[in-house]
């Protein structure tokens, strides 16, 4: 399967730890599909942080809004890319320990089922182990 989505890029070289982590959480809050930051030296070896994100095209205002109000970015290079994409099927695993949430991901003749983080994490949670065992179960 294809789609398109937007991917948006700036690089930031003077904003706190702090703020740079609430802003990637209010990406992800308003609907991002992705973001991250990855580390990167900008002019006169200043040690900086390039933030992208990835959206759909009709979330890129409000994504480019939180971006400039909440860091100190003045710019922004977007990116209008074809996306290729596993089929998705949620379906539930079941293990010794219980049902966790997953997803049966499929292209052409391969497939993967990948376990929902948060689901796991309750399972581990109720049942006082390491998360490694749901995930090995």
């Amino acid at each position: 399967m294809t789609d398109k989505i937007i991917l948006l890029e700036t690089n930031i070289d003077d904003c706190s730890g702090e703020v740079l982590g609430y802003t990637l959480e209010r990406l992800i809050d308003a609907g991002a599909k992705d973001a991250w930051f990855s580390p990167i030296y900008m002019k006169k070896s200043r040690p900086a942080y390039a933030l992208s994100v990835m959206c759909k095209p009709e979330q890129e205002e409000e994504l480019i809004k939180i971006i400039f109000k909440h860091t100190s970015a003045v710019g922004m290079r977007r990116s209008e890319l074809d996306r290729v994409i596993m089929d998705r099927e949620p379906t539930t695993v079941e293990t010794k320990f219980g049902p966790v949430k997953a997803n049966k991901f499929s292209y052409e003749d391969i497939e993967k089922v990948s376990l929902e983080y948060s689901d796991a994490k309750r399972l581990a949670d109720e049942k006082d182990i390491s998360i490694n065992d749901i995930y090995k179960a």
